[in-house]
């Protein structure tokens, strides 16, 4: 479920000359019993709502006021949003002849013509004071108050996103709330501005038209109402840009050190600037300095379910969860201990938007049963990045509507997907694209594999020094002290270890491998830092140093790059 809320308008909208359809009644309840909820945003002061509509308990918030005081019904609770009016300026009004004057715990109404006395009071007494029309009502308001405002601190109070919220409004009060929600839809009724503003109109008038509004949401939730706010650019393509959607669940895919992260990384400012929230699962620390996120979790300091949750529960916090502190073996079952919690938090409020779950393979691993790894069954909105397909969970696997495989094996990444769902291989393999092109395939659809250039990140990408400087890298990444005939077998499972490690062998052991090259190898295919493979090299190719000067290089180039203060390293 994605759409979880609707927010309406009341006269005009909701009701006709301040009554409400029982058969609009009915579609109240039957969307709350979805399990969404309810707002009613209005310009009525609260006194005179309840005159008029006893069934004010149906609704979670009530926005009066034109946003000005925000209304728990559960709770009798009445909290301003505003200040109250000056006293100074309804008297003015009062003297300028304006006898019709209606005030509330902030707003000050009046109806038209009498919109022009108001504004020469405002100037006279030189008030921050703004008018607002609603169909021939003139409603004065402290400057910047809304319908939108007022929304935005009642979803703030039951942790909602404007994202997943549908509104419905008449008049031209409501073009803030129709423009910040995630749809926004217009009662036939509506005023033709406001038809404009909407992503579109109801066949019904009134009460009529938010019943159909109900209906299309309880029979097809996101599909009823697609728009730009949802589209996350992922690349281009000749014809245009290339779009995921909630719905979807992306595997991004390709060989090793080709750009995968930083896809990951500009998807992510992409849904920042959509105001998506999303949660990282980063087994290997290669998210800690992701701008607006909050990380959680070190090379040695694991993180906590309750740690994540309360970060989550802020729709505008993203979070960061680094399992690097983990041991190899033990992520999955971290993995699979949180995402209940988060399904739940998904399923009762929409959010996280999006879950970015790199290394995937480690997380939902194949070999683990779908029941052990506690997958949803519903896992849209999810970018799952891993180098190997068919080591990923089966089920996992069977909810991928979209792949973007990069790098010069992005072909055999499809091949190796499509193995492992029984897929057919798609059309469009075969065609040659050039060096920054990706393939990317709509699996979902069925459609041919289209060559896009991806999206780039705009923050510089730093190098995740922990990971490897601390973290547990896997046994085939690790480096390995074997020396002559394989006498020993010594692992490095991070760059620390593999100093201390040569601090303490023996110099023939040291030697075998210098001269080897695999000290520059490791550096240059497992930790994927050509800088140091080339510096390690260097002291390789140096016959004329000895083992002690050469352990010495050589730790020192490591420091240098990877234990060295961060603003040093930046």
């Amino acid at each position: 479920m994605y759409y979880m809320a609707l927010a309406t308008d009341y006269d005009g909208t909701l009701a006709d000359h301040g009554a409400v359809r029982p058969e609009s009644l009915e579609a109240l309840k039957r969307l709350r019993e979805t399990g969404r909820k309810l707002l009613l945003v209005t310009g009525r002061e609260l006194p005179d709502l309840k005159s008029v509509f006893p069934e004010t308990d149906l609704f979670d918030k009530i926005v009066a006021e034109n946003g000005a005081l925000l209304y728990t019904p559960e709770t009798e609770e009445e909290r301003p949003l505003a200040p109250a009016p000056p006293a100074e300026f309804v008297e003015l009004l009062r003297e300028k002849g304006v006898d019709n004057i209606s005030v509330g715990r902030t707003i000050v109404a009046t109806w038209e013509p009498h919109q022009t006395a108001a504004l020469e009071a405002i100037h006279e007494l030189g008030l921050e004071l703004e008018i607002i029309f609603n169909k021939g009502a003139v409603m004065v308001l402290p400057s910047g108050v809304n319908k939108a405002t007022g929304l935005t601190a009642a979803l703030k109070e039951m942790q909602l996103s404007f994202l997943n919220v549908v509104a419905v409004g008449d008049a031209e009060n409501d073009h803030a709330l129709l423009r910040m929600c995630g749809c926004g839809a217009a009662v036939a009724n509506a005023l033709p501005a406001v038809k404009d503003t909407a992503d579109f109109a109801l066949k019904g008038e009134r009460g009529e038209g938010v019943e159909e509004l109900i209906g299309a949401i309880i029979a097809q939730d996101f599909a009823f109402c697609t728009n730009a706010r949802h589209e996350v650019q992922i690349g281009e393509d000749d014809t245009g840009p290339v779009v995921i959607t909630p719905p979807d669940v992306l595997l991004i895919t390709g060989s090793s050190g080709i750009g995968k992260s930083t896809l990951a990384t500009a998807l992510s400012e992409r849904l920042r600037e959509k105001g998506f929230q999303f949660c990282v699962f980063d087994p290997e620390g290669d998210y800690e300095d992701l701008e607006g996120a909050v990380t959680v979790g070190s090379g040695s300091v694991t993180p906590t379910d309750r740690q994540v949750m309360e970060l989550l529960a802020n729709p505008d916090d993203n979070v960061v969860v680094s399992a690097l502190g983990f041991e190899l073996d033990e992520r999955p079952a971290f993995f699979a201990e949180l995402m209940p919690d988060i399904s739940a938090m998904r399923a009762r409020t929409g959010r996280p938007h999006w879950l970015i779950i790199d290394e995937a393979h480690h997380l939902m691993p194949a070999a683990r049963d779908s029941a052990s790894l506690a997958l949803s069954d519903d896992r849209s909105g999810t970018i799952m990045i891993t180098v190997h397909p068919d080591s990923v969970s089966p089920k996992a696997l069977s909810a991928v509507t979209a792949v973007a495989a990069l790098g010069p094996k992005g072909r055999e990444a499809i091949e190796t997907f499509c193995e492992a769902t029984g897929d057919d291989l798609p059309d469009g393999l075969d065609q040659r694209r050039s060096d920054d092109e990706v393939l990317f395939w709509r699996r979902s659809t069925g459609a041919p594999v289209q060559r896009i250039r991806v999206e780039k990140p705009k923050q510089v990408r730093k190098r995740h020094t922990r990971k490897y400087a601390e973290g547990h890298l896997g046994e085939d990444a690790s480096f390995y002290f074997r020396g002559p005939e394989n006498k020993l077998n010594l692992r490095a499972h991070n760059l620390m270890m593999f100093l201390q490690i040569a601090e303490g062998i023996d110099d023939e052991t040291w030697d075998h491998h210098l001269r080897a090259g695999d000290y520059s190898k490791w550096f240059s295919e497992r930790i994927g830092d050509p800088e140091l493979s080339d510096e390690a090299a260097a002291i390789e190719e140096d016959r004329s140093l000895a083992p002690t000067e050469s352990r010495k290089r050589l730790a020192e180039a490591v420091r240098r790059r990877y234990t060295a203060p961060a603003s040093e390293r930046d």
